[in-house]
C-alpha cells in the first residue's frame, strides 16, 4: 500500500477517535447534574427536554421520597441523589413549651428528634439504591414552617457526593457504594429558620456559607478529608438586630481580569473573595435592609446579578473585579421591581427574567436594568427556573410548570402540572427532567423517549 494512503487512513482514524473522544466527554457532560443549579451553576441545561407532561402523560417513573427536604435532585453515574429529613413529632404540649421559650415564634414549627438522610435513586427504573443517615438530632433548632432541615442541595464531584445540612453538619460520601468518608460538624451557627445555604466545589475545596444570626462567615473545606481550609468572618457593618444578620445563599465563581473571584450575597452585603485562601477582595452594600437573602447570583456582561430578598428584595447589577468597599463605584444599576425573594434568575443573551415569589415574570435588560415587559402567570414560587435553549421553565408551589420564551416579549408555549407542591429546584440530564414534589420524585422523558 503507498505511504500516502496509510497516512491517509491513519488520519482519518486519528481524526474519528478524536470526535468520538469528544462526543464522549460531551455526553458525559450533559449527563451530569452536579450541584444546586447545574454544572454551569446558573439552571442552564445542555440538552433537549420535555415539553409537555402530566401525571398520566411521559413520567417514566414516580417514587416516593419519605421525610420533607427542598434540596434539589442530583444526576451522576447512573444514580439519582438527594437529601431529606425524617423527624419524629413533639406531643401539642412538648411544643407550646419549647415555643413559649422563644423570642419570637411566629412561624416556626418545632419536632422531636431528627434524622437527616441522603438517598440515591436509580437513574433507570427509580428504584432506591442508597438510604444513608448522615446526622442524628435528638433536639434540632426550630425550623420556619416553609424550611426543611434538607433544604441545602448537595455537589457531586469525582465520585463523591458532598451533603450539607447547615449547623448539623457536612458529610461525604463514596457515591459508588454509600459509604461515608468524612463528616465535619465543628461549626455552629443559630439559623433560626433552619439551614438553605447549598455548598459547591472549586478546585479542591468545598466552599459553604454560615451566616446565622450569631455569627456570619464562609468557610472552605478540603476536599479530601474535610478538614478547614480557610474561614472568613463578614466584615461589612450589620444591622443591629440578630435576627436580621442572617442568610441562606449559595456562592458562585467566576473568572475576572485578575483572577476568580468568589461572589458571595450575605445580610446587607455582596462580598468578592479570592476562592484559594478566603481573603476579602471587594464589598459592596445592598443600599437597604437585606437579609434571608436567597437567591444565588448570576454572572454576565462582567456583572454579578444579585438578589436581596427581605424586607423587600432589590435586584443589584455589581460589576466585580473591584477593591475595598465598591458601593459607589460598581454598583451598576438597581431594581425594586418584583424581585424573587427565593427563586434565583436566569439570564439570557441580555435579558434577566426575573420570577416574583407572588408569581409575576419581569423581563429587565441587562445592561441597564430598564424594564422590557411583566406578566402575571400566577402561583407561588420558590423553586429556581430552568434555561432550556431559548425556553425558560418555571416551577410553582402548586405543582404547576409554565414555558415561556426567553425573548423580548411574553409568550407563553406550555402549562404542565403535577400532583404536590414543588420547592425544590428541578435538574434535568441525559435529555430527562428530575422534579422534586413534597412526597416523590419524578422523571419525566419526551415523548419519544419514553419505554427506552
Amino acid at each position: 500500500m503507498p505511504i500516502c494512503s496509510i497516512c491517509f487512513r491513519l488520519t482519518i482514524l486519528l481524526l474519528t477517535f478524536t470526535a468520538a473522544s469528544l462526543t464522549a466527554s460531551s455526553n458525559s457532560v450533559a449527563q451530569q447534574w452536579g450541584r444546586f443549579r447545574g454544572p454551569h451553576g446558573n439552571g442552564v441545561v445542555d440538552c433537549p427536554i420535555a415539553k409537555n407532561w402530566s401525571e398520566t402523560k411521559n413520567v417514566t417513573w414516580k417514587a416516593e421520597v419519605p421525610g420533607r427536604g427542598h434540596s434539589s435532585p442530583l444526576v451522576g453515574d447512573g444514580k439519582v441523589w438527594l437529601t431529606t429529613g425524617i423527624t419524629t413529632a413533639l406531643t401539642a404540649e412538648q411544643k407550646t413549651e419549647k415555643l413559649s421559650k422563644l423570642k419570637d415564634p411566629n412561624g416556626l414549627e418545632l419536632v422531636g428528634k431528627l434524622s437527616q438522610r441522603v438517598m440515591a435513586y436509580d437513574f433507570q427504573r427509580g428504584r432506591v439504591l442508597h438510604d444513608i443517615e448522615l446526622f442524628q438530632t435528638d433536639s434540632p433548632e426550630p425550623i420556619h414552617l416553609t424550611n426543611t432541615y434538607a433544604s441545602p442541595t448537595p455537589v457531586l464531584h469525582n465520585g463523591r457526593l458532598y451533603a450539607h445540612f447547615g449547623t448539623y453538619g457536612t458529610a461525604c460520601i463514596d457515591a459508588s457504594n454509600g459509604n461515608v468518608i468524612w463528616r465535619f460538624n465543628d461549626l455552629k451557627v443559630d439559623h433560626q429558620n433552619g439551614p438553605g445555604s447549598s455548598p459547591i466545589v472549586w478546585e479542591d475545596l468545598l466552599i459553604i456559607h454560615f451566616d446565622g444570626t450569631d455569627r456570619q462567615c464562609i468557610v472552605a473545606l478540603k476536599l479530601d478529608d474535610g478538614s478547614l481550609a480557610w474561614r472568613t468572618d463578614r466584615s461589612g457593618e450589620m444591622h443591629p438586630t440578630p435576627e436580621l444578620q442572617k442568610a441562606y445563599c449559595t456562592p458562585t465563581v467566576v473568572k475576572s481580569e485578575r483572577g476568580w473571584e468568589l461572589i458571595s450575597p450575605a445580610a446587607n452585603w455582596v462580598y468578592g473573595y479570592d476562592p484559594r485562601d478566603g481573603s476579602e477582595l471587594w464589598k459592596a452594600h445592598y443600599g437597604e435592609l437585606g437579609f434571608s437573602t436567597v437567591p444565588c447570583p448570576i454572572v454576565g456582561h462582567g456583572m454579578a446579578f444579585v438578589c436581596t430578598s427581605f424586607m423587600k428584595s432589590r435586584l443589584l447589577a455589581v460589576r466585580y473585579g473591584g477593591q475595598g468597599d465598591v458601593t459607589n463605584s460598581h454598583i451598576v444599576w438597581k431594581s425594586d421591581s418584583n424581585i424573587s425573594q427565593k427563586p434565583s434568575l436566569a439570564l439570557v443573551n441580555d435579558s434577566i427574567f426575573v420570577i416574583s415569589d407572588a408569581g409575576i415574570l419581569t423581563c429587565l435588560d441587562a445592561m441597564t436594568g430598564e424594564e422590557i415587559y411583566r406578566q402575571r402567570i400566577g402561583g407561588k414560587y420558590a423553586a429556581s427556573p430552568l434555561i432550556v435553549g431559548d425556553l425558560i421553565y418555571f416551577f410553582s408551589q402548586e405543582g404547576k410548570t409554565t414555558i415561556v420564551q426567553a425573548g423580548k416579549e411574553y409568550k407563553e408555549i406550555a402549562v404542565n402540572e403535577l400532583d404536590g407542591a414543588i420547592n425544590a429546584s428541578p435538574a434535568a440530564a441525559d435529555n430527562v427532567l428530575l422534579i422534586r414534589s413534597d412526597t416523590h420524585l419524578y422523571r419525566i422523558d419526551a415523548e419519544k423517549d419514553v419505554g427506552k
